[in-house]
């Protein structure tokens, strides 16, 4: 049968029933509008919670665990195949954090082309002397070069300059929470005791705010010189290397060779966040199972509307059957008036839901621990406009299948006969 006219006959029976086409039609575009800007939004907050995770961990992180020796001389003294020896108060063996041959390790990594870069840290816990209280802390000792282009470090500071810490010496820039309860400002200097109880001040140049407000309350940045003459160490003393990757998802395995190759304790980041990622997942999961949902519902809608259509044009039905019209001709006439309300519903509905989420991404947020996030996230991914797109094409395919197959049986002398 002519395409043409079956397009044709079916544009008659979309406008003889306009008000119920309108109905199905605003479904899928309230369906579709719904799951972009609710995926888009989710994605954005996603993406703004993991960039606050990714954006300041180490893929990886090589360092010293301060631990027991599992291998107690004991062990070597006794046969223990029939015995059973309790040890209380085991101490450390390893009373040094620091990493050892870190520079011949640094050269090591650089030469990984798995690798985009590294950045030597040294992590000391102090004390900020605030009167007559010590406040717990801990100064990071970093490259500012490394660390802001690996971890975005520059974003953080909200005042100051970063590259200070290492232009000015015995400088620091204190997280805004503890700045807060020191009553610092730019300019002023903190007094900082070590845990061997040496005092030595430092002049405030900055401020970092993460967004993570407990880290804030305690977390400093020096330059590397600096910290390590807070410790009265030599100038190659470091007890961490961070890493960033090419491929995030190599970590482990990269975590891996390089504890068995410098016989060091190395952690990669899905380990460290196993939790974080969990949630990231299942907010992702929800997203995309509510958008789904409320397709299904949209196509539910057109099922009815068809199947009220079916029935309430059994006479037209018949008609075509007796002039010539196949019962698959007949089936695709409704197939095709079925993927009209899901192309047209759903353009509609991409339209719209790009509009809400533009809409969405300019309304004011604003948060104390979030000072450089001023409107709501928003992603504008395009593979959730191709799945709304895709899924509404779908489902409206299916909701018209069964009603036209129904249509296509139907006896045009049976109807005619008015049986």
């Amino acid at each position: 049968m002519n395409i043409k006219l079956i397009i044709k006959i079916a544009k008659s029976l979309l406008l003889a029933r306009f008000k119920q086409t309108l109905v199905a039609a605003v479904g899928v575009t309230f369906s579709i509008s719904m799951f972009i800007a609710l995926l888009s939004f989710m994605a954005g907050l996603n993406d703004l919670l993991d960039g606050l995770l990714l954006n300041r961990t180490p893929h990886v992180r090589l360092y010293n665990e301060i631990q027991p020796n599992s291998n107690q001389p004991i062990y070597s003294q006794f046969d223990t195949n029939n015995t059973h020896n309790f040890i209380h108060s085991i101490k450390s063996t390893v009373s040094r954090q620091e990493i050892y041959n870190s520079e011949a390790i640094m050269r090591t990594l650089k030469k990984d082309q798995r690798i985009m870069g590294i950045a030597p840290k040294i992590i000391t816990p102090v004390f900020f002397n605030d009167g007559a209280i010590d406040i717990t802390g801990v100064v990071n000792g970093i490259e500012i070069q490394s660390e802001g282009k690996l971890f975005h470090f520059n974003e953080y500071v909200t005042a100051g300059e970063p590259a200070d810490i290492e232009r000015l010496s015995n400088s620091i820039i204190l997280g805004k929470g503890l700045a807060d309860q020191l009553l610092a400002n730019l300019g002023d200097v903190v007094q900082v005791a070590t845990i061997n109880g040496e005092r030595f001040p430092l002049r405030v140049v900055g401020f970092f705010q993460s967004g993570m407000q407990e880290l804030d309350k305690t977390q400093s940045y020096a330059s590397i010189a600096t910290v390590q003459k807070l410790k009265e160490k030599p100038n190659n003393y470091i007890t961490d290397i961070q890493i960033k990757l090419k491929d995030l998802a190599k970590a482990p395995q990269i975590a891996k060779d390089y504890a068995r190759l410098f016989e060091i304790d190395a952690v990669d980041i899905q380990t460290a966040n196993a939790s974080f990622e969990t949630g990231s997942f299942v907010r992702t999961l929800i997203s995309y199972a509510v958008g789904v949902v409320l397709l299904i519902v949209a196509g539910f809608g057109i099922y009815n509307i068809l199947n009220m259509m079916i029935y309430e044009k059994m006479n037209t039905i018949a008609i075509l059957k007796a002039t010539g019209f196949a019962g698959k001709d007949v089936q695709k006439i409704f197939l095709v008036i079925a993927m009209s309300i899901g192309f047209f519903g759903g353009l509609a509905g991409l339209i719209l839901g790009f509009g809400l989420s533009a809409i969405i991404d300019q309304i004011p947020f604003e948060t104390p621990s979030l000072p450089s996030v001023n409107t709501y996230p928003v992603s504008y991914n395009p593979t959730y406009y191709v799945i709304g797109a895709v899924f509404s094409l779908i489902t409206t395919f299916l909701a018209g299948w069964f009603p036209s197959r129904k249509a296509s049986k139907v006896d045009p002398v049976v109807i005619i006969r008015g049986k």
